[in-house]
């Protein structure tokens, strides 16, 4: 093992002792915070929901209350959006606080970054899954979980910040899968640098240049879709379940020849230097304070509104009655 390697924890490591009869609280009742509250009860474990608005949570049979009042919980669950979290925290979470309570994260982003600052004897821990909130509930009903990260930050007055910690990635169905051990602070630039560089940003940025390439080279929109947006899920579906060698192996000696034809061309320095400069922004924090000072502007309607979009619905009408 070496010295980067993550500790794995499989499931008699992660018991769900640590957070029964415990009182805890989600706040937030988004993608992340609905999915780890419901798997949660689901998991026997009695949980309240504080949101600036409780309809949906109250909706779906939870105790839904002020943001104030869930955070007088023994362990609170922080799943507001980033952007937001230390503001709402010096307004609301914590003079609400109770001595030796845990505050858990879902993504190291506040606490790396100090926007949440907590007072000596309170616990810091994470669990965060790696993957959508979506996927976290419907992997759970399913028997299954996802691979989630672990940290302690730092352990509250009563030194049970870790097994809260464990009991919650036991709860959300993550201890099924396994649980890696890492740092609020590994988790954080890894995960942001992953969503940028590759994950969303490079790929929509991919995708986007090779449709528009191939259009206006005079090619029919509709198979410069196929070609350079719906055959993406395909190929990643065989990187997730076997690796970039396995995928390799199972597509055509045309493609694989061509592609390492094509990866000569765009990996060159340039893209390496852009993604040295990716990782800086996001190890030195310049991303993080553009994030919440609101200094990036939402391209979302830029999107909407591109020819990709239109093109593809279209396609995606024409697979969804093959699947009916």
């Amino acid at each position: 093992m070496t010295a980067n390697t993550l500790p794995l924890l499989k499931l008699e490591e992660i018991p769900l002792a640590g957070i029964q009869n415990k009182f805890v609280s989600v706040l937030g009742y988004g993608n992340q915070g609905k999915a780890h509250a419901q798997n949660l009860r689901d998991s026997g474990i009695e949980v309240v929901i504080g949101a600036r608005n409780v309809t949906r949570a109250a909706e779906d049979g939870f105790n839904a209350i002020s943001i104030e009042e869930a955070s007088e919980a023994d362990l609170v669950i922080i799943a507001l959006p980033d952007e937001i979290q230390g503001e709402v925290y010096s307004a609301s979470i914590e003079k609400n606080l109770k001595p030796g309570a845990t505050l858990g994260f879902i993504h190291g982003f506040a606490i790396h970054y100090g926007h949440i600052k907590p007072p000596p004897g309170i616990g810091v821990v994470m669990v965060a899954p790696k993957g959508p909130g979506i996927t976290v509930r419907d992997k759970f009903l399913r028997g299954n979980g996802v691979l989630a990260l672990l940290a302690v930050e730092r352990e509250n007055r009563a030194n049970t910040a870790r097994e809260l910690a464990l009991g919650w990635a036991h709860g959300i169905g993550s201890a099924r899968i396994g649980v890696l051990e890492s740092t609020f602070k590994n988790e954080t630039e890894t995960d942001l640098f992953g969503e940028q560089a590759i994950i969303v940003g490079g790929l929509t940025a991919l995708i986007k240049a090779s449709f528009e390439t191939l259009v206006s080279a005079g090619y029919p929109p509709e198979l410069a879709y196929i070609e350079c947006c719906h055959e993406v899920k395909q190929v990643a579906d065989i990187i997730h379940d076997g690796g970039i060698a396995n995928m390799m192996d199972a597509i055509s000696n045309t493609a694989e020849i061509g592609a390492y034809d094509a990866m000569a061309k765009l990996d060159d320095e340039h893209l390496r230097e852009q993604l040295r400069e990716l990782l800086k922004n996001v190890q030195d924090g310049s991303f993080a304070n553009r994030l919440v000072n609101n200094e990036i502007d939402n391209r979302r309607e830029e999107l909407n509104n591109h020819k990709i979009e239109q093109v593809g619905e279209q396609i995606r009408s024409i697979m969804r009655q093959d699947v009916d």
